[in-house]
This record gives C-alpha cells, structure tokens and sequence, in this order.
C-alpha cells in the first residue's frame, strides 16, 4: 500500500466514525423524545412501576424520569420502557 492509499484509508475510517457517532447520538435522542403522552405542564404520564400508581414525571436530560431510583430494580426496568417508548401510560 502507497502513501496516498493509506490516507484515503484514514480519512475513509474517520468519516464513518463520524457518521457512527451521529447516528447513536440521533438514536440516543430518538429514544429520549418519543411520544409518550404528556399531561398540560409537558410531564410524561407513566404508571409508576414501584409504587403501581399513576404519575406525571418530568424527564431529565438523560431521559429519566424525576422520581427515578438507581437503586430500585423497579426503577431500572421503567427507565429502559421510557427510553423505548413503551411504558404504561394513562
């Protein structure tokens, strides 16, 4: 392999890194706006998994919900169908 051919390697692998990196940060946004239903304030309604109760949650910028516990398995599971756009609303 030449000079030049190795620089077009480079520069082939850095652009698909690019398009890599937008695509999971377009995925990662994807999945945080979905349409989740939203009470009148923007809060998503979800049915709290841990206290089986119906709630409007503000989301942060992870896309976590405001009473989110790391701690609590519950918690764990509600944020991956908040994320997947699946959780159970009202």
């Amino acid at each position: 392999m030449t000079e030049d051919d190795s620089g077009v390697v480079d520069r082939l692998a850095r652009g698909a890194g690019r398009r890599y990196a937008e695509a999971v940060a377009a995925y990662r946004e994807g999945r945080t706006s979905g349409e989740l239903p939203r009470d009148d304030a923007g809060r998503v309604r979800i049915v709290c998994r841990r206290h089986a109760e119906k709630r409007a949650v503000a989301l942060d910028e992870e896309g976590r919900p405001a009473c989110f516990d790391a701690d609590h398995p519950a918690c764990e599971g509600c944020l991956e169908d908040v994320r997947d756009g699946q959780v159970e609303t009202w």
